[in-house]
């Protein structure tokens, strides 16, 4: 896979906002390909960002520890940063990421870019205004493997006319427990997590990583996996927007659990004569276990799987089987067999991906991931949920941006937001 060309040489000013999980594997990624200074880390959190900012200093060559805020626009008051990349919870994705490409930085933003349409909307245009460069975070348009196939079997025209596409999640994901509500620990700060969101009582599967068990934070199974099949879908077969979009499941299995997204969801994205099906269950068997989590692209000539492991392409009517694996980087990068909670075959994606936004910083370019891409897949995704909640197919008005025939879908396309912050797209 051809790398990104950018300056290897240029020093970066980088600031985090989000230090958990996915935020720490996504900076620690971009100071492994580039020379960057991180100067800025904020999280809710005291002990996370503490945590933090000693894994950082650890590792970046100046040896310098961040500075450390609570409050993101604190943070980018300052103005000092080239680069901002935002790992939230996805319900604060857009106030961030709007408010850094308002101080100068180019941004990474973490899948799904937003929670409802508008927010997404509006995180696009804030970016074409202040013309900054803006990378989601989905990094199957720079898996290697991925590539690849693209290249051999879609763009050679090796699977003939694709009219089916299988997407899929069979993880066992989905928060099972029903712990007790309880008051905030003293080092997280509950209210600004809060943030937009509505008010909850404080309960600890919100922090770290369950908050995807509660639709008040994000879009459960299909904003958080969905969105990442539906883009590698989109992208490997040059696709815009669906046309038309319908979702139907719900809590059928574990009812006893907190969490109040659906165990259980099928959603059927339209594209002219082209149809992509989800479908996710974090209960029984996956409906092919060497597949738990991928897509299925079914052509006239040949049968594709695809997903973050591999593929495997196999002919109509017998041939060889065409497989390939993931590639590790193990050698080259020694630190991904010690880092704690690294998904170390998804850790040359992100690198790749780093390149490519770094790339397109230089060139002042649109990266592979755009924002405008990813508010097609994000809002794909959301639709998909409207479509369950309301019980029928939404037909959508790309250009106008609005559900055709259906004010009580187009009231769903922004949420309302808990004062005193003010939805960035109404």
């Amino acid at each position: 896979m051809p790398r990104a060309p950018y300056d290897e040489a240029k020093k970066r000013r980088v600031g985090l906002i989000g230090c958990g999980w996915y935020g720490k594997i996504d900076l620690l990624r971009l100071i492994q390909v580039s020379p960057v200074e991180v100067v800025s880390l904020c999280d809710v959190d005291k002990r996370m960002l503490s945590e933090a900012a000693g894994i950082v200093a650890g590792r970046q060559a100046s040896k310098k520890t961040p500075r450390t805020y609570s409050d993101y626009r604190k943070m980018l008051s300052e103005k000092d940063l080239d680069i901002v990349l935002v790992a939230t919870p996805d319900h604060w994705h857009a106030l961030a990421m709007i408010e850094a490409v308002k101080s100068g930085a180019d941004v990474w933003v973490q899948k799904p870019i937003s929670v409802d349409v508008k927010e997404g909307a509006a995180m696009l245009a804030a970016a074409r205004k202040h013309e900054r460069v803006v990378q989601v975070g989905m990094q199957r348009r720079s898996t290697p493997h991925i590539a690849e196939a693209k290249e051999l079997f879609l763009k050679e025209g090796k699977l003939g006319k694709i009219a089916m596409v299988d997407i899929c999640c069979y993880y066992h994901m989905r928060a099972t427990e029903n712990p007790p509500d309880t008051t905030p620990p003293e080092y997280f700060d509950y209210e600004m997590w809060t943030g937009p969101a509505p008010m909850r009582a404080y309960n600890r599967l919100v922090h770290p990583r369950s908050w995807r068990a509660f639709m008040q934070y994000g879009n459960g199974i299909v904003g958080d996996m969905c969105v990442h099949m539906l883009d590698m879908t989109r992208w490997m077969m040059e696709l815009g927007w669906p046309t038309r979009v319908s979702s139907s499941g719900g809590i059928l299995v574990d009812k006893a659990s907190k969490a109040n997204i659906s165990d259980t969801q099928t959603a059927t994205f339209d594209f002219e004569d082209l149809r992509v099906v989800w479908q996710h269950r974090s209960w029984g068997e996956a409906a092919d276990p060497k597949l738990p989590w991928g897509a299925t692209f079914y052509g006239e000539k040949g049968t594709l799987k695809v997903d973050v492991y591999g593929y495997e392409f196999t002919p109509l009517g017998g041939g060889e089987t065409i497989r390939r694996s993931v590639t590790y980087e193990l050698i080259e990068y020694p630190e991904d067999q010690t880092e704690k909670d690294l998904e170390r075959h998804v850790a040359p994606a992100v690198r790749y991906h780093m390149k490519n936004f770094l790339g397109a910083i230089d060139a002042r370019s649109r990266p592979v991931s755009d924002i405008e891409e990813g508010f097609i897949s994000a809002s794909s995704c959301i639709l998909a949920n409207d479509s369950m909640k309301l019980g029928r197919t939404l037909q959508w008005d790309a250009k106008e941006r609005r559900v055709v025939g259906d004010e009580e879908a187009n009231q769903l396309l922004a949420r309302a937001y808990r004062g005193p912050w003010v939805h960035p797209g109404v």
